[in-house]
């Protein structure tokens, strides 16, 4: 694929609102997991929780989505002075040229829950002022930027559980390619609710404790919420320092419902194909940032996958243990740490681990290290075995 420019980038999870408070944490090797005291949960596991969401109203000309997801959505669309970026790129390219691509899991189906404890009890009718199209529906995210943004090009949402808003700029740099629109939004928002929470407990999938990628010990995952988004554009010269898209793969293993091949089959397959598609081999990436969930099984096979592909040369690890895991918007946190890890070349830590699994030979790094990068590849693994690996490279197209 062509090159894109990645001209703006910002994150927010529950290590803070912004591209300072991650890098500053990722240095000082810092979680922010904490036992879980969200809403009405009573689960013994810790959670990503974004302090002040909901001190965030939506405006009232966008009243109707107002919802904690889209609270969330806005709050990390004004961080680091995005918002004002992609305002720009709308004027210069045309509000037509511009698509949006946007990654979730839940959405708003806070918002459906809450509904529910308000039903009519003689007929068990949901409340009339509740609107599955503007908050529950995955649409609805992708709906509001249009509507916030004044965008009028294309938009889309999709949700493939925790490879959503990672499959969002394979997804966008297909329409950049086709000449379909100049510039895309991409991201994604996923914010904490009941259903995933009991749901991933109800699986045996959460831990008790911090989360702990690659590690002897590991339990289970740390949910958490966040939002990140890029603007991606095409370009042919950049700030020195610039970070760029430079491939993405996708594969469908569809081995299980919710586990991933023992072998890593889909996740070898993406991985190449992310490196296919940016012309690079195995010698060319110095970071990946892992899937890592934290669970016994997919750790051990997109270990197996990354020694298959790279044995213990490139230095990789899971940012989960500082912030979570959140699920449909992961792809995108993730993508935005493997930015500033290759502006600050910095190899981020890896928080919570504590004894390295012997069985998975990767080069896993327990705490962060200054180190030259160039090109970082980041891993996205859904539910179904759905697939995406992006490679992000620093310096010109």
């Amino acid at each position: 694929m062509k090159s894109l420019l990645l001209s703006a980038y910002t994150a927010t999870t529950c290590l803070g609102v912004g591209l300072d408070a991650h890098r500053a944490a990722l240095r000082e090797d810092r979680s922010g997991l904490l036992p879980c005291t969200f809403e009405t949960v009573d689960l013994p596991t810790w959670v990503g929780e974004i302090a002040g969401v909901d001190d965030h109203p939506l405006p009232a000309s966008l009243a109707a989505y107002d919802c904690r997801n889209h609270r969330l959505a806005l709050l990390a669309l004004q961080a680091d002075g995005f918002e004002g970026r992609v305002r720009e790129a709308v004027k210069r390219h045309g509000a037509n040229r511009v698509g949006v691509f946007m990654g979730t899991s839940t959405s708003g189906i806070l918002q459906t829950e809450l509904a529910y404890r308000e039903r009519d009890p003689a007929t068990g009718a949901l409340p009339a002022s509740f609107s599955y199209g503007t908050t529950h529906n995955p649409y609805s995210l992708s709906e509001l930027l249009r509507q916030h943004l004044g965008i009028t090009g294309m938009a889309t949402t999709i949700s493939t559980a925790c490879s959503s808003s990672a499959k969002v700029f394979a997804a966008a740099a297909r329409q950049l390619e086709l000449g379909t629109i100049d510039a895309a939004l991409v991201g994604g928002v996923d914010s904490l609710c009941l259903t995933t929470l009991y749901g991933f407990a109800s699986l045996e999938l959460t831990s008790s404790e911090p989360c702990r990628p690659c590690d002897a010990g590991r339990n289970g995952i740390s949910i958490g919420e966040g939002a990140a988004y890029a603007l991606l554009e095409r370009a042919t010269s950049a700030p020195a320092g610039a970070v760029w898209l430079l491939g993405t793969g996708e594969s469908s293993d569809a081995y299980h419902m919710s586990s991933p091949h023992p072998d890593g089959l889909g996740a070898r397959m993406a991985m190449q194909s992310a490196l296919r598609s940016a012309s690079l081999g195995t010698e060319d990436i110095d970071y990946i940032n892992l899937h890592g969930t934290a669970t016994p099984a997919n750790d051990s096979a997109e270990g197996k996958a990354v020694a298959a592909l790279f044995g213990q040369r490139v230095p990789c690890s899971s940012t989960k243990g500082a912030t979570g895991h959140t699920l449909g918007a992961a792809g995108a946190v993730e993508a935005v740490l493997c930015a500033l890890a290759l502006v600050d070349g910095f190899v981020p830590g890896s928080p919570g681990t504590r004894a390295l699994d012997p069985a998975i030979p990767m080069n896993y790094q327990l705490r962060g290290a200054a180190a030259p990068l160039r090109h970082a590849l980041t891993n996205s693994f859904g539910f179904g075995g759905s697939n995406c690996s992006l490679v992000f490279g620093r310096g010109a197209a």
